[in-house]
């Protein structure tokens, strides 16, 4: 399957799964998905970018994408502690 394919489905679950919870007003579990949102489309991006040969914003958006990555894996630690 084209690698494309693959960040577009994993983006378009991500933002369902946020407006879900925003609809359900339950701002915990939407805040996860949003995260989750903005470190794939960051991801998607910087892959853009490098293929465009954009290298410094390929890694500024790399760099972006792994910062909420890490922000995505504590908040969910987090919202698992309690």
């Amino acid at each position: 399957m084209n690698s494309n394919w693959i960040y577009g489905i994993g983006i378009v679950i991500a933002g369902v799964f946020s407006l879900y919870f925003i609809v359900k007003l339950d701002l915990q579990n939407a805040l996860i998905g949003m995260i989750a949102l903005f470190a794939l489309t960051n991801s998607a991006r910087a892959k853009s970018f490098r293929s465009q040969g954009m290298v410094r914003e390929a890694r500024w958006m790399q760099g972006l994408s792994t910062l909420f990555a890490i922000a995505f894996a504590v908040v969910l630690f987090l919202r698992f502690l309690g």
